[in-house]
């Protein structure tokens, strides 16, 4: 016999006899419907019955007034049967069951559900024949299977070990041949960059911009004097940028001409996290045509890298550019999280995925 029981949420329970149960006050599901009430918690400890299915025992701190229309009905008298444990249950309908969370044996399978606890409740079937309901919360959950195979138990992504190495072969060499393609760019039309920010959401202001192209060639390298924020003590304590710093520097819309000119003549723009640096350099463009026409030309790094390690590092579990340096076994320009040495980072990280990228 059973002498414990691992519930769904990893919690343990104990098999007890009637008289230790007793003694616990511990409540059956027959004895909480003679009540009115029904549990609010799981099990606290089990018995197993003479046919071999198990009688939970609940914690009377733990339980609630059951449904007024699960236990009253004033035009009608209420059946029951009386199990082989001596648990009575009540006959309801499959629409009622199925509000309490009861469903048959057949159904729970089909939830990928096993039975071990005994029927909760019943109702006919159409040949007069009875259909037992049992708790869903009290059933045991079994493994997942393979939805491609359907025949082993689930790994990862919802495949078994054998489907999941399968696909996870196709994609390395769909990866890989897209990195080792040549894309014969210009060095000098493809530009990296990064900002830093006085904070984290859409509102901030850019504090710094920083450009670099294919060959590693300074573009634009400057300071930002924000229009509206005099201070960002959160941010300062990751870029290092003080409010005195950027006193007597540009403000965005004084180098909005140039980064325009910039982008122009560039094919395309890398960052190292697109969303972040595009949602802010967007608004330097008055149209959505010409923010979508920034849009076509920016490429994302971050995503390349995050693509890469789940084809070839799946045990890698972070994706920042630190990661991605500290990966690839690349030294650092200058201190991370500048926009300068951060730019030039993703530049070694783009070569490193990309080697044949220009002509």
């Amino acid at each position: 016999m059973e002498k414990e029981l691992t519930l769904r949420s990893g919690a343990v329970i104990h098999a007890i006899t009637r008289k230790e149960a007793d003694a616990k006050n511990y409540l059956t599901r027959h004895t909480l419907s003679q009540l009115h009430l029904m549990p609010s918690g799981e099990p606290v400890a089990f018995e197993v019955s003479d046919n071999g299915s198990l009688i939970y025992y609940f914690d009377p701190e733990k339980v609630v007034e059951a449904p007024v229309e699960m236990w009253y009905n004033p035009t009608s008298r209420k059946e029951t049967i009386v199990l082989e444990s001596g648990s009575v249950i009540e006959k309801m309908s499959i629409k009622r069951a199925a509000a309490c969370n009861y469903y048959s044996e057949e159904k729970l399978k089909r939830m990928n559900y096993e039975v071990v606890e005994e029927p909760v409740a019943y109702t006919y079937r159409a040949d007069r024949s009875i259909l037992f309901f049992y708790d869903k919360k009290t059933a045991k959950r079994l493994p997942l299977l393979c939805v491609r195979c359907g025949k082993d138990i689930r790994y990862k992504k919802k495949l078994c070990e054998k489907c999941y190495e399968k696909e996870m072969e196709i994609r390395r060499e769909e990866g890989d041949r897209v990195r080792a393609a040549s894309y014969g760019m210009d060095k000098k039309k493809v530009l990296f960059f990064d900002l830093e920010l006085t904070g984290f959401y859409d509102h901030d202001e850019i504090l710094s911009i920083t450009i670099i192209d294919g060959n590693g060639d300074m573009v634009m390298d400057t300071l930002v004097r924000p229009e509206h924020t005099k201070k960002w003590t959160r941010t300062e304590k990751i870029h290092g940028i003080t409010p005195a710093m950027v006193t007597d520097a540009p403000t965005l819309a004084e180098l909005t001409p140039r980064i325009k000119e910039i982008f122009e003549n560039a094919d395309n723009l890398i960052a190292y996290g697109v969303s972040t640096d595009f949602g802010h350099i967007k608004y330097i463009y008055e149209t959505e045509e010409e923010r979508n026409l920034l849009h076509s030309k920016v490429r994302c790094c971050a995503n390349e890298y995050v693509r890469y390690i789940h084809e070839h590092r799946p045990d890698l579990q972070h994706a920042s550019l630190i990661d991605a340096m500290d990966c690839f076994g690349i030294e650092w320009e200058g201190v991370p999280h500048s926009s300068i040495a951060d730019t030039f980072a993703c530049r070694k990280v783009w070569n490193v995925l990309f080697p044949n990228y220009y002509a």
